[in-house]
């Protein structure tokens, strides 16, 4: 398998690689922010795009609100960009309402990354994050690894090692879309969790860990994301449920009546995050010809809580010097007979 070029940002080449399964199953990855630009999957009268993409590398720089990207040092929100760490206050590069989100305005989705090594399966690749970075303590090495599993699913590894204590929390952020429709509301969304974390106004967590019963975060049975009274949008984590030490554990299913194709997420993480993509707006087409606008794709997120270095209660996210952050994802699609 060969590298075919892909563009260049901040002098350095990006590169873009493809793999697939026997079963037609294909994954088009790039260096830069190490994004899932194309994921195409058997459908009922031929291969179905089920991913949202961008077609040139200047759409991704100019456009992309981390369509298919690699998120870190921190995904989702830290508030008021700061934390305390070994009695010190650190603070970070604010980019929402003076708080910081998906690692800052400069984060690992906007940064080009090395290919290390790849076949026709698999695709590994690394990035240096320096002691500093947007703020954040101790260098950092990180590694993303999507590997395509028969018959259809991507299976994505995220790995991270520092010198330093720092906080660590990655995640992908695929936009899906299973039936290239505009609007994703009519998809059916499961999700297998109790609790979910409320938030203030600024999005950032209120402490609480809160039961899903009798709200409209309460996805336990499969239900379309659009319902009968006044539309609120989304964008919450949901407390996954899982035994300790369980390894994966399915976190959400997404499915859609009109392709007949489901989504499987299974994941190490303790949480997911249920974005909408109400925020959409691209002025350019996407992959083939696609209109980005508001709902066109729903990202789910796995993920540690938002703004968990300011709660000790919430699952830790420091990365300690000789020990090793690991996520492993399995996106799993279940295809129509």
């Amino acid at each position: 398998m060969t590298i075919r070029p892909f563009g260049q940002y901040r002098g350095q080449e990006v590169g873009e690689v493809v793999i697939a399964s026997q079963a037609g199953a294909v994954a088009t990855i790039v260096s830069w922010g190490a994004v899932l630009r194309d994921l195409v999957v058997p459908g009922r009268t031929g291969p179905q795009r089920v991913v949202l993409g961008l077609d040139t590398l200047d759409d991704y720089v100019r456009y992309s609100p981390n369509f298919g990207a690699v998120i870190g040092r921190y995904a989702n929100r830290i508030g008021q960009a700061r934390f305390r760490l070994d009695g010190r206050e650190v603070d970070l590069v604010p980019n929402e309402n003076g708080n910081e989100l998906h690692g800052g305005p400069d984060g690992f989705g906007r940064r080009a990354w090395t290919i290390v090594a790849h076949d026709g399966r698999r695709v590994h690749l690394a990035l240096v994050s320096e002691d500093g970075d947007m703020g954040y303590p101790g260098r950092l090495f990180a590694t993303a690894t999507y590997e395509m599993l028969e018959p259809a699913t991507l299976r994505i590894t995220l790995q991270a090692s520092a010198d330093q204590p720092t906080p660590v929390n990655l995640t992908t952020h695929s936009y899906y879309n299973l039936d290239g429709s505009p609007d994703v509301r009519d998809h059916k969304l499961q999700v297998s969790a109790d609790f979910y974390t409320p938030v203030d106004a600024e999005l950032i967590p209120t402490g609480e860990i809160a039961s899903v019963a009798g709200t409209r975060f309460d996805f336990r049975e499969a239900r379309q994301l659009r319902t009968n009274g006044a539309y609120q949008d989304y964008d919450a984590n949901l407390v996954i449920r899982r035994e300790l030490d369980s390894g994966l554990a399915h976190a959400a299913t997404l499915s859609s009546d009109v392709s007949g194709i489901a989504l499987e997420l299974w994941t190490t993480e303790p949480g997911v995050q249920v974005y909408d993509g109400h925020l959409i707006d691209v002025p350019v087409a996407g992959l083939g010809g696609a209109v980005l606008r508001p709902y066109a794709g729903l990202p789910l997120e796995p993920q540690k809580f938002p703004d968990s270095p300011n709660r000790s209660y919430f699952p830790s996210t420091l990365l300690m010097p000789g020990y090793v952050s690991r996520q492993v994802n399995e996106v799993r699609f279940r295809l129509p007979g």
